[in-house]
């Protein structure tokens, strides 16, 4: 099982469209993957409610439904189960980046895991600065359609 750390803009699209990539993804890849998100990352999405409601045609109802099922396939994490020193060195990685991400960083290297992302500023500045745990939304779905079909080959 890969370990995905699942960043708030791909929350966003997966909420705005489940029949999407990363919807799919999210809702099938649980045989191949482990999303997790740190509790920022419910936040982030309730506050922007009303605009994923208006962008997505959603009513109340269908916006819990959909966040609901979302979130149903994430392991949320606490913000305080993160040790100290990866949040520190997560925030020397996004201070000049965006500090919104840092738990986002955190969790992924203390988990030893990928941080799926769609930000391409984020990318390019934890490369930069030898952070090599990003996997973009492209990458991660020619892995799911890899495992997909080596999956239907052996049934």
């Amino acid at each position: 099982m890969i370990k995905i750390i699942v960043d708030s803009n791909i929350l966003f699209s997966a909420v705005l469209n489940i029949n999407s990539r990363i919807g799919q993804i999210i809702i099938n890849g649980q045989e191949f993957y482990d999303f997790y998100a740190p509790k920022y990352a419910r936040t982030e999405i309730l506050k922007h409610k009303d605009k994923i409601k208006k962008i997505a045609q959603l009513n109340d109802e269908e916006f819990l439904e959909v966040y609901e099922l979302i979130f149903g396939y994430i392991t949320i994490l606490n913000h305080s189960i993160l040790p100290k020193n990866y949040f520190n060195k997560a925030f020397e990685y996004c201070e000049q980046i965006d500090i919104d991400d840092t738990f986002f960083v955190g969790f992924s290297a203390y988990l030893k895991s990928k941080l799926w992302t769609g930000d391409k500023k984020l990318i390019i500045g934890l490369q930069n600065k030898g952070f090599r745990r990003t996997i973009t939304t492209e990458e991660l779905y020619k892995d799911f359609i890899e495992k997909s079909k080596q999956k239907n080959r052996n049934e």
